[in-house]
């Protein structure tokens, strides 16, 4: 899969306690967007934070918070995002979903099988550079 240029960046705030199913929701939206074909998704743990209950979630020692924030982030392109939002949204009882207007620079991946590299050179929606094997050799990587 080639994704570069315009794109749309999804992102979801829920809290890591949140379940759906049994499971944790952002096991699911993550497994649905997989299921959707979207271009990839991230979990990312906040270490604090605070939402729409105003109340304050730390990691720290002191005050132990079972639900920190957790942020699922996606970038596809926009007729497959849009949909998807329509999916996930009744899964969010509480939170926060935003969509945003991104350019993708570029978006490599590698082959599941035996960490082969592919020769596809495309772009990622924050702007990092991952190269494939070929530019990892020529690197000296």
């Amino acid at each position: 899969m080639t994704l570069r240029g315009p794109a749309r960046r999804l992102s979801i705030m829920v809290g890591e306690s949140d379940t759906w199913h049994g499971k944790p929701l952002y096991a699911e939206i993550v497994h649905r967007a997989h299921a959707a074909g979207l271009a990839g998704a991230s979990v990312f743990r906040g270490i604090e934070g605070y939402g729409a209950s105003n109340h304050i979630h730390t990691t720290r020692i002191f005050s132990l918070s079972e639900d920190l924030p957790v942020q699922v982030l996606i970038v596809d392109v926009a007729e497959k995002i849009d949909p998807f939002v329509e999916e996930i949204e009744p899964l969010v009882r509480e939170g926060l979903i935003t969509l945003a207007d991104v350019e993708v620079v570029r978006y490599v991946g590698r082959h599941s099988a035996g960490g082969t590299a592919t020769g596809t050179v495309t772009g990622s929606a924050d702007g990092t550079a991952a190269g494939d094997a070929s530019d990892d050799a020529a690197e000296g990587r």
